[in-house]
């Protein structure tokens, strides 16, 4: 058996409930994992609400690391012992589960568990955003929200190394310093001034290249007013409500902008992908382009708690579940 944070019914964070789990022993393809650390990401209140709703009963979560206790049929690229890493696979928030051999990867010396767990859905989807669904290139000028935030902190600190101009938002005078450390060449606090209104004086009347929002209902409309002509809104999460566009022609008065919303699934569906993207994100660890800021770490058995934090914007970097 497992100890595991369990939804039988989706809802606010009261729902969590920390009880024993049934573990079976790896099928074909599958390894089993005593874990040692797990990430703590807004998705995991969104199938927690039923915005993504999940089959119930289940075992919150989607990342994590830990240690191989034992492989099933066919698996021959790892072995017990190692540490592994993985990300987008339900069930994190246990101490011990089944993980689908094609979608974990192996975590390289130098880069501690804490770490690994908290970076593998944070730190992927900043490299998809920043090297595929736009390949952001040097000189180029972005605005990133929630700068202060757990995606944040990893890719404004990867873009400023591939050499853009980097402009973060944050909700507080701690949060704007802290985004300051991470790389962002100016930070707008967007309780006390209009972020629209400051990008335009800070680009001149220009905008930006790129928009990166995982805010949502709440910063989206003016975001569009932060753009270039023929800029691009990357919309990636939802974390004050879902983004509706009911009349598309806001994007030809705006600038002939362009609107994506996409997702870590689709970027890293192929293993190979998968690969690729993690060996990057590693390498900036490693190198120091990256610095992760693992700020606060929970009990598993209070995830609740940690969810509340984490809906109320009491955190700030990454957050970690220890089972």
């Amino acid at each position: 058996m497992s100890q595991a944070i369990v939804v039988h019914q989706h809802g606010g964070p009261e729902v969590l409930s920390y009880e024993e789990w049934p573990l079976a022993a790896p099928g074909p393809g599958q390894v089993a994992v005593r874990q040692t650390a797990v990430g703590l990401n807004f998705i995991d209140t969104y199938q927690r609400s039923g915005l993504y709703p999940q089959k119930l009963p289940f075992v919150a979560g989607s990342e994590g690391a830990g240690v191989v206790t034992a492989l099933g049929e066919g698996v021959t690229e790892f072995s017990v012992g190692d540490r592994v890493a993985y990300q987008g696979q339900i069930g994190a928030y246990a101490t011990e589960r089944l993980l689908n051999a094609e979608r974990i990867v192996a975590i390289p010396d130098g880069v501690d568990d804490q770490v690994a767990a908290a970076i593998m859905l944070k730190g992927l989807t900043a490299y998809y955003l920043l090297f595929q669904t736009w390949p952001l290139a040097a000189g180029e000028t972005i605005l990133w929200h929630a700068a202060a935030g757990g995606v944040g902190q990893i890719a404004t600190q990867w873009a400023k190394s591939l050499g853009a101009r980097v402009i973060g938002t944050a909700g507080s005078a701690e949060k704007v310093a802290l985004a300051l450390e991470n790389g962002c060449d100016a930070v707008i606090n967007y309780t006390t001034e209009d972020f629209a209104e400051r990008v335009k004086e800070l680009t001149g009347g220009r905008g930006v290249d790129v928009v990166y929002d995982g805010v949502g209902k709440s910063t989206f409309d003016k975001s569009l007013d932060c753009l270039r002509p023929r800029g691009l809104m990357v919309s990636f999460g939802n974390a004050s409500g879902v983004v509706s566009i009911p009349d598309l022609t806001v994007l030809s008065r705006k600038g002939s902008l362009y609107v994506t919303r996409p997702t870590t699934a689709h970027y890293v569906a192929e293993r190979s992908a998968l690969v690729v993207a993690a060996g990057a994100l590693f390498e900036a660890v490693a190198s120091g382009k990256i610095k992760v800021a693992v700020n606060q770490t929970f009990a598993l058995k209070d995830a609740a708690e940690a969810h509340r934090a984490l809906e109320g914007r009491q955190t700030t970097g990454s957050v970690v579940l220890l089972p």
